[in-house]
């Protein structure tokens, strides 16, 4: 069971000041940034259900989520008070994640881009001035680094567009990175030798291998799966056990389905057979009873040569 807060006073005071639509137009009218206030229609303001702090830091932070209408689509106005009497070191790394839940919130209501989330601190704590940094990325200890990361495009690997060459010179990453770029692309069989070389570097345990030709089988094209991996194994000393197991798996399943798919072939065409003979019969009866040729054709569905043969038994 969650623990309940009881709202201190400056969260009392701070939401019922702020949740009315004039004064927190009065609030970002004075404190949004000329370009920011640009964008945004103040009069569309609308104060979001929710509350993104969390639940341990409830006696000393409140918060408010506006929705507004910008230029670039819906946007929010995240508004952040803290107000205990020690100031937050990470309070930066705090708005910047409760900006990114509100965003996450947005996602989930169906939309399909991120929204802007402009957030805000107001600080009414003991000590003067606010003695913390607003960047966020001032949070790491190492503020050069993290800038590069965090501003810059994520690293992208696309295996999809690599050399095999290149690949093959990847170390133990290699057999991963070239089933993976193929397994949709290319018939298995065609990567034999390559696969059968890196195989024999002896750079990966049997599970890494059990587990990469379960793979293969289920996802990948090879026509004839079991003799691929026999033929691998064949030309593979070290695992080779493991190959020829999982080869003996695919025949046995095989086999089995074999059978089952047998089974129902023949309980279909038992049920077939059965109708047909009951056709049949309701023919026969048709015809002692006087009904002509044609009608019972057309009652039963009864070709000419099955009507023909109704009564040579």
């Amino acid at each position: 069971m969650s623990k309940k807060f009881t709202p201190t006073p400056h969260d009392a005071v701070f939401k019922q000041f702020l949740s009315e639509k004039e004064t927190a137009k009065d609030f970002f009218d004075i404190w949004l940034p000329d370009e920011i206030k640009a964008l945004c229609d103040l009069d569309s303001l609308k104060v979001e259900s929710g509350s993104f702090v969390d639940s341990e830091m409830k006696n000393y932070q409140s918060d408010i989520l506006y929705s507004v209408k910008t230029e670039k689509g819906q946007g929010y106005l995240y508004l952040l008070i803290e107000h205990q009497s020690t100031p937050d070191k990470l309070m930066a790394w705090r708005l910047m994640r409760y900006s990114m839940a509100a965003m996450q919130k947005h996602l989930e209501a169906g939309h399909k881009e991120l929204p802007l989330v402009f957030p805000i601190l107001f600080y009414c704590g003991e000590k003067s001035p606010h003695p913390y940094s607003t960047d966020w990325l001032d949070c790491f200890s190492g503020r050069d680094i993290a800038e590069k990361i965090y501003t810059k495009p994520f690293k992208l690997v696309d295996v999809t567009t690599l050399d095999d060459g290149e690949i093959m010179q990847h170390k133990r990453m290699a057999l991963l990175e070239l089933i993976q770029k193929h397994i949709r692309r290319r018939d298995m069989a065609e990567l034999l030798n390559s696969i059968v070389k890196l195989l024999s570097y002896n750079y990966y345990t049997d599970n890494q291998v059990i587990t990469m030709f379960n793979y293969l089988i289920q996802e990948g094209n090879a026509e004839q799966p079991a003799k691929l991996i026999k033929e691998i194994a064949r030309q593979t000393e070290k695992h080779e056990g493991a190959l020829m197991n999982i080869a003996q798996g695919i025949r046995e399943e095989g086999i089995q389905q074999g059978i089952q798919q047998g089974m129902q072939q023949g309980i279909q065409q038992g049920k077939v057979e059965g109708e047909k003979q009951a056709s049949m019969k309701i023919a026969r009866q048709m015809l002692e009873s006087g009904m002509d040729r044609q009608s019972v054709m057309k009652f039963t569905s009864l070709n000419d040569t099955e009507m023909s043969n109704l009564f040579k038994d």
